[in-house]
């Protein structure tokens, strides 16, 4: 998988104080998605249903051709929460709801708002809803996050 991604105007680390509600994350934008790259994951997840590397396959079961797994696009999610948070290790809580396929070729983009800002035992924790879109603008997959900031004092 290529790891040449672009996330615009990422903060090296995200404090409390700096966040408020209704404010956009940085987009970050996948390469394009390759039949190379479905075979890999393929490997790497242990999912070798044939949907995801063969195209008469795919084409077998009414797809139009390979489609990539909805894992490996929650996976890019997961990768644009942690570039914008510094790491993932504030992630408390992180879930995706699967919207349409992907295939070969289509570029995503990840992109999210933040819902909630709080503090609870002690602890700062901000809430955000998530999606990835092609450029398209066809939604893949929704979901959110809760994850613990540091403040600055």
């Amino acid at each position: 998988m290529s790891t040449d991604f672009k996330a615009e105007n990422v903060p090296a680390k995200v404090f409390y104080e700096d966040v408020a509600v209704g404010q956009e994350l940085p987009s970050l934008t996948n390469p394009p998605v390759t039949h190379a790259q479905l075979v890999r994951y393929s490997g790497a997840s242990y999912d070798f249903n044939p949907i995801h590397t063969d195209p008469e396959i795919g084409k077998s079961f009414g797809l139009g051709g390979t489609i990539a797994h909805g894992m490996l696009i929650m996976g890019f999610l997961g990768r644009f929460i942690s570039d914008y948070l510094g790491g993932p290790a504030p992630v408390k809580k992180f879930g995706v709801r699967f919207q349409g396929m992907t295939r070969p070729g289509e570029t995503i983009v990840c992109s999210g708002i933040i819902t909630k800002k709080y503090e609870q035992d002690g602890q700062h924790f901000i809430e955000a809803a998530i999606m990835a879109r092609n450029t398209e603008g066809d939604t893949k997959v929704t979901g959110s996050f809760t994850a613990v900031l540091p403040d600055k004092a």
